[in-house]
């Protein structure tokens, strides 16, 4: 069975999606094209944390326009798209310093941030400690957002509003294009033709151009999180991040003491060792997100990751965590690692196999605040 497009986008996650929500806004035929009932990868398995305060000027400006275009969706249907803003807090004097400078950044370049004295993140944010905040830096236009549900709904919409055309439990074996026309085979038997082809397959490398990802230089990143029991009837606002991602981030590595900062830093530290900072985001059940870390591979070497959960791991941010905000519970329900591929020396992987077939992955941890501006951008430029 053979059926025509203008579009096929193959894979369901955030990146993929928005590609192919952009493309039906210009009136195209599209059909997304996932493996599994729905996504399983770094798009259901992060903070739902729309966050563009974190990234250095050019991906801030894409997440930026992510959240103009998640408010527009949230109009249409609750995608649990929840507009209460995320603030950095820091710890010491350092970080104080940093989040001061960002702030004047942030004022230059238009992006509306609030500095928080002390007092008013302890009036602001129920359970945190005294001894350890020393002020914030609130940005109230950021979103939390439940992404595994929110995908789901998503999804959803585009197939009513938009006519998008979804192929779940659909496994692309081969893509290849024939006199200007691309072809998608499916391990169903199925050929799924189009104009063009664009390939947001996340992580997974070992079926599409495996060769391609084995010579680039993509690495592949495991996080650690874990969530919380309901907290009853507290209520903690917004993306909570704090002094180790104020040191992390990369939109504090603009800020002019940065590297001063940095040098001074302990480099063989645990957190350092796995890439830990901590954030606090409150899901929609009441329960607290807790997380992360970062470890990596090569692209050919991903499998060295394995699938474990390193308790360690889990039991040094549960630690860290409060020093820093007394929940009215620790206990911990659920426990889970994320995949997500990025570049060593790129923001992310473009490549084309042919001049209709487009792979786009390696965003890294930037997919959820920044796909839907970037998405824009890049279907305007592939029908430029």
């Amino acid at each position: 069975m053979t059926t025509k497009f203008d579009l096929i986008v193959v894979g369901g996650g955030i990146l993929g999606t928005f590609h192919a929500y952009h493309a039906l806004k210009r009136n195209l035929k599209v059909a997304l094209v996932e493996k599994n009932a729905q996504p399983q990868g770094a798009t259901v398995r992060n903070f739902g944390q729309v966050v563009p305060s974190g990234m250095d000027l050019k991906w801030q400006n894409f997440g930026r326009e992510s959240l103009a275009i998640y408010n527009e969706l949230q109009s249409q249907t609750d995608l649990t798209i929840r507009k209460n803003g995320s603030v950095y807090l820091a710890s010491n004097e350092e970080e104080l310093k940093l989040i001061n400078e960002l702030y004047d950044i942030n004022r230059k370049n238009g992006y509306e941030s609030v500095l928080l004295s002390k007092n008013d993140c302890m009036k602001k944010f129920d359970g945190l400690r005294s001894d350890y905040c020393k002020g914030g830096l609130f940005f109230p236009e950021e979103l939390s957002i439940d992404s595994g549900e929110m995908i789901v709904k998503l999804h959803k919409l585009l197939q009513e509003k938009l006519d998008l055309k979804i192929y779940n439990n659909t496994t692309v074996i081969e893509t290849y294009e024939d006199n200007n026309q691309c072809v998608a085979q499916t391990s169903d038997g199925q050929q799924l033709q189009a104009a063009k082809i664009i390939i947001c397959g996340g992580h997974e490398f070992k079926t599409l151009y495996p060769n391609v990802f084995n010579e680039s230089d993509l690495v592949v990143t495991k996080l650690q999180m874990l969530q919380t029991k309901a907290q009853g009837i507290y209520s903690l606002q917004g993306n909570i991040l704090t002094g180790l991602s104020i040191r992390r981030y990369e939109s504090f590595q603009e800020c002019p003491s940065f590297q001063e900062i940095k040098a001074l830093e302990t480099p063989d530290s645990f957190e350092k060792r796995y890439g830990v900072h901590i954030l606090f985001k409150q899901a929609l059940d009441g329960s607290i997100i807790l997380g992360d870390s970062h470890e990596y591979a090569s692209a050919k070497d991903s499998d060295a990751l394995g699938y474990d959960l390193n308790m360690e791991i889990d039991e040094f941010m549960i630690s860290e965590a409060k020093k820093i905000i007394d929940l009215p519970t620790y206990e911990i329900q659920r426990r889970w690692f994320g995949i997500y591929s990025q570049c060593k020396t790129k923001d992310i992987f473009e490549h084309n196999p042919s001049p209709n077939i487009h792979i786009i992955t390696g965003i890294g941890g930037k997919g959820m605040t920044a796909s839907g501006g970037f998405s824009k951008f890049n279907i305007d430029k592939i029908y430029a």
